[in-house]
């Protein structure tokens, strides 16, 4: 499809470059860059001696025409299984909000978080039923970043959930609650999702990180679109959790079966079937933009701004059939994708003015968000 006006309806071009985007987060070999706040450091050793074992491995099975033949017929009957597991988990609803790390709570302290005036005491009460973020902040209170940013708090060890609420400020939980929010949303303890994770993570944070310097640009709600680009990740990080989650379990199920059987062929086989990374993506594609607005929607915020920003995202045909808000976050997340593309040298300088062009980015924005920090977040 040809290129069109401004923001009409999206061409193939596009979708191809985005589709490009999404391989390199999910099935790309590249390591991204050391960040400050890196993901499961203790899963570093056990992927590299996975790797350094598979390898060993495939070397074997190179060697052999009759256990190529094995490996090649047991994989794809593996994949097969897992694949199909993945695609039916994906499609029942209510299997997904089970498994779901966004809540109700969650949504609404986000809700409160976009007021113009908190209210203090329920985001107090909200905090109270959300345990992994009251320790995050308590821990970010009682760091030694923080302690050297309020001398005046050096000697304070702060335990209750209202001091420590009143320590960071409204300002700084406007930051921090979607920050460590999407840090839990990453599907954690997974060794096959330690690269896309990082990557997927220093992703969002850029995502976040444009959608706030736009939206201040525009004089539109910052607070918003820094939680809505977060949320935006939401429906990537339920497939990538959902799919790791079923190969890990299908795939330690069969390598116990082949080790009781004392094949080795066998063994070598199902040890050398790898997480379908490029089957994943696919499942990515169709699945994610639609769970990041749906899950919040079945959790009854289908009416807040945060929803119908991301639906919008989903389901409008042209960019500028979107609200102002949801055109934002169009504009943030297509600098960022070009950015990343860019940084892994996937993308040529046509095509990126192409991306700019379909977006409607201007001047005055793109000057906007070249001058960000995207490799730190300043937190606190």
């Amino acid at each position: 499809m040809a290129i069109g006006a401004t923001g009409g309806v999206k061409p193939g071009s596009i979708l191809a470059l985005e589709r490009r985007l999404y391989r390199q987060l999910i099935v790309g070999k590249q390591k991204m860059p050391r960040i400050q706040d890196e993901l499961d450091r203790e899963l570093e050793s056990v992927v590299f001696k996975l790797d350094i074992e598979r390898a060993a491995v495939f070397e074997r099975i190179e060697r052999q025409q009759k256990a190529r033949e094995v490996f090649e017929a047991v994989s794809k009957q593996l994949t097969d299984t897992i694949m199909d597991e993945i695609k039916l988990t994906l499609g029942d609803m209510d299997r997904l909000l089970q498994r779901s790390s966004l809540t109700e709570t969650q949504l609404a302290l986000f809700e409160q978080l976009c007021k113009a005036n908190p209210e203090l005491g329920r985001i107090r009460l909200l905090m109270s039923g959300i345990g992994w973020l009251s320790r995050d902040l308590t821990n970010v209170v009682n760091s030694t970043a923080f302690r050297q940013r309020h001398p005046q708090r050096a000697d304070v060890r702060v335990t209750d959930i209202k001091l420590v609420l009143n320590f960071i400020g409204v300002e700084n939980l406007r930051q921090l609650v979607p920050y460590y929010s999407m840090r839990n949303w990453l599907p954690s303890g997974h060794s096959c999702l330690l690269w896309p994770n990082r990557k997927l993570w220093q992703y969002a944070l850029a995502c976040a990180t444009a959608a706030k310097a736009l939206a201040k640009l525009h004089e539109s709600n910052e607070t918003l679109a820094f939680i809505s680009a977060f949320l935006e990740q939401f429906g990537i990080t339920m497939v990538l959790g959902t799919a790791s989650a079923i190969y890990e379990k299908n795939w330690g199920n069969w390598l116990r079966e082949a080790s009781a059987s004392r094949d080795k062929e066998l063994y070598d086989a199902v040890m050398a079937t790898e997480f379908p990374a490029e089957k994943v993506l696919e499942e990515v594609l169709l699945h994610s933009s639609r769970l990041a607005w749906e899950i919040p929607a079945r959790l009854n915020f289908a009416d807040h701004a945060l929803t119908l920003n991301l639906k919008a995202l989903d389901e409008s045909l042209t960019v500028t059939d979107m609200p102002m808000d949801a055109q934002i976050l169009a504009k943030a997340t297509c600098f960022v994708r070009v950015m990343t593309l860019e940084e892994s040298n996937l993308l040529e300088p046509q095509e990126a003015r192409e991306m700019y062009r379909y977006y409607g980015l201007s001047e005055q924005e793109i000057l906007r968000l070249k001058a960000q920090n995207y490799r730190r977040m300043e937190l606190f």
